[in-house]
């Protein structure tokens, strides 16, 4: 039997041993231990419709940043409670992923989502502050 090298802690009594078990490699894998196979598929689809997702919040946030007129629609219509019309003039920048806004007293929060297939894969949420 195999007995722990090193010093005990001060609250074991100095005659008590551990038994040390056989480190983990390539031979020894228990079984708790065993993964399921990997298949990237769905991993990879994702990672694309999320750079979609990214290029679209690029559009919106392009044209807030270089259009105060449309900046302030926006601000306008969230501040009166018109969440309706803040969707409307978000989706007629061009985007075509799902946008849905929230408002609060200090900004908004754009929640951006996509899916492949039938599976909803991605969500990109930007918070941008008026206050």
């Amino acid at each position: 039997m195999y007995y722990h090298q090193y010093p005990q802690p001060h609250y074991y009594p100095r005659n008590t041993y551990f038994p040390v078990y056989p480190y983990l490699n390539e031979t020894y894998i228990p079984k708790y231990r065993s993964y399921p196979g990997v298949d990237p598929t769905l991993f990879t689809e994702s990672a694309g419709a999320m750079q979609q997702l990214m290029k679209e919040a690029s559009i919106i946030l392009k044209k807030l940043s270089e259009s105060k007129d449309f900046a302030s629609e926006v601000m306008g219509a969230a501040q009166e409670g018109k969440m309706e019309k803040v969707d409307q003039l978000l989706k007629s920048t061009g985007v075509h992923a799902g946008v849905k806004a929230d408002y609060n007293p200090d900004g908004i929060n754009l929640k951006l989502s996509s899916s492949v297939g039938e599976t909803e894969c991605c969500h990109l949420t930007i918070t941008l502050r008026w206050r």
